[in-house]
C-alpha cells in the first residue's frame, strides 16, 4: 500500500479524492480534540482504500476539504467504513448537515461476529489480523503542530489496517450469511438526527426523577439555555453549568437573579451579569411540559408491573442463552426496552420479525405466552414446549 505524505493543499487533496471516488470502499478515521470546546476540534483526517493511504491536515491554511466532504456524503457508490465511528460520523454532520453513505462500521459488524458488543479497535485488529498496535500516540496533542512522523504513522494505520481488517469481515459476514442483520444498526448509526443535538431535546439527557410538568419544563428551558450559551462560547456544556445544578434548578427555581449566588456550581458573578439574566429569562419563559412531552414512567412499558417485570427477566435469560448459541452479541438481537414491551403486551416489534424472529422472537413470544418452560438437566439449562391445557 502506497503512503502519501501529509496533504496540506487543496490540489493533492482533489486528486486524491478523485481516485479514491472509484474505490468499491474507502476506510476513514479522524482524530480531533474536544476537551475545552463544545464543538470538537478536527486536527486530522486519515483515509485508504486497498492501495493508497493518506493523512490530510485540515488546519493546514486555506486548504479545501469540500472534495473529501463530497466523497463522504455526496458519492454513494463508495462505502464509508469506520470503527466505532460515532465521533467521526458526528464531525462530518458539523461541517456537512449531512452523514456519510453508505456507512459500514467494523465495532458493530463485530457482534455478528461473535466479538463482543463494543470491541476496541486494537483488539478486532489483533483477533483477526494478528497485529499489535503501537498505542504510544494516543493521547498526543493532535492540534499542536508540527506533527511528527510518528503521530502521522499512528494516525495513519488506523486506516491501513482497517483497509485490511474490512474485507476478512465482510467474506465471513457472506459466508455465515449475517450481512443482513446489520442493516438497522447501521441505519440507526447514520441517522442524521442522531447529531443534530438539538437544544430542545437537551433536556431528555438529563437524569430527573421528578415527574411534575412544571419541573420538568423548567428542566427543558434551563437545558436549551446552557446547550444555546455553550454553543455561543464554544464551551462544554459543564464548564457552562453541570447536570445536577440545571436538575436543581428546575426543582428549586431562584426567583431572582439575587438568588444565583447562594446557587451551588453556579459562579457569585451571575448574580448580577448578562449570564445570569439569560438564565433568569429562560427560567421565566419556561411552560410546563406538555402531556405528549412526558417521559414514560421508570418501567416505561404500559402495564408492565411487577409480575411483567419478572417476565423480561426471563426474557432477559433467554436472549443470553440463545445469542449464546448463535455467537452473536445480544444487543444485536433485542434491546432491554424491546423486551420490556413485549413482555407489556406489544408485538409490534423488530424481534419478532426476520433473522431476529428466527433466533430468539418466537421463543421469546412463546416464553411470555406460556408455550415454553426453562428446566435444568444434567446441570445445563434447557427449554421445552409446553402442551397447551
Amino acid at each position: 500500500m502506497h503512503i502519501h505524505p501529509l496533504i496540506t493543499d487543496s490540489a493533492t487533496l482533489a486528486n486524491l479524492c478523485a481516485r479514491l471516488s472509484n474505490s468499491p470502499f474507502v476506510t476513514v478515521d479522524t482524530e480531533f480534540m474536544r476537551e475545552s470546546t463544545y464543538w470538537p476540534d478536527l486536527c486530522l483526517i486519515q483515509i485508504a482504500n486497498s492501495e493508497e493511504a493518506a493523512a490530510i491536515d485540515p488546519k493546514a491554511r486555506d486548504i479545501d476539504l469540500k472534495p473529501l466532504l463530497d466523497l463522504m456524503t455526496e458519492n454513494d457508490e463508495v462505502l464509508k467504513v469506520f470503527h466505532a465511528g460515532g465521533q467521526d460520523l458526528e464531525i462530518v454532520h458539523n461541517l456537512t448537515g449531512k452523514t456519510p453513505y453508505p456507512l459500514f462500521d467494523t465495532q458493530v459488524a463485530a457482534m455478528a461476529m461473535g466479538l463482543g458488543e463494543q470491541i476496541g479497535y486494537s483488539n478486532l485488529v489483533e483477533t483477526l489480523i494478528g497485529e499489535k498496535l503501537d498505542k504510544g500516540a494516543r493521547f498526543t496533542d493532535w492540534a499542536r503542530r508540527p506533527l511528527d512522523k510518528r503521530q502521522i504513522d499512528y494516525a495513519i494505520g488506523d486506516v491501513t489496517y482497517l483497509a485490511e481488517l474490512f474485507p476478512k469481515m465482510l467474506e465471513r459476514l457472506r459466508k455465515t450469511g449475517r450481512g443482513g442483520w446489520l442493516d438497522n444498526e447501521m441505519e440507526r448509526l447514520g441517522d442524521p438526527a442522531s447529531y443534530a443535538n438539538l437544544p430542545e431535546l437537551a433536556w431528555t439527557r438529563i437524569r430527573m426523577p421528578s415527574r411534575k410538568p412544571e419541573v420538568l419544563g423548567r428542566l427543558k428551558a434551563i437545558a436549551a439555555w446552557r446547550e444555546r450559551e455553550a454553543r455561543s462560547k464554544n464551551l462544554p456544556r459543564g464548564r457552562i453549568a453541570k447536570d445536577e445544578t440545571i436538575a436543581d434548578m428546575a426543582s428549586h427555581p431562584p426567583r431572582e437573579q439575587s438568588d444565583l449566588a447562594r446557587v451551588r456550581g453556579l459562579s457569585p458573578n451571575w448574580a448580577q451579569n448578562d449570564i445570569g439574566a439569560r438564565l433568569m429569562n429562560a427560567i421565566a419563559e419556561a411552560q410546563p411540559l406538555s402531556e405528549a412531552e412526558m417521559p414514560p414512567r421508570e418501567d416505561r412499558k404500559p402495564g408492565l408491573g411487577k409480575e411483567g417485570a419478572l417476565i423480561a427477566d426471563l426474557l432477559k435469560l433467554l436472549l443470553k442463552v440463545r445469542s449464546r448459541d448463535a455467537d452473536v452479541a445480544p444487543r444485536l438481537i433485542a434491546r432491554a426496552d424491546d423486551l420490556e414491551l413485549l413482555a407489556a403486551g406489544v408485538r409490534d416489534l423488530p424481534l419478532l420479525t426476520g433473522w431476529r424472529n428466527d433466533i430468539f422472537g418466537k421463543d421469546a413470544l412463546a416464553l411470555v405466552e406460556g408455550r415454553l418452560a426453562f428446566s435444568v438437566r444434567n446441570g445445563k439449562m434447557v427449554m421445552s414446549a409446553l402442551e397447551a391445557e
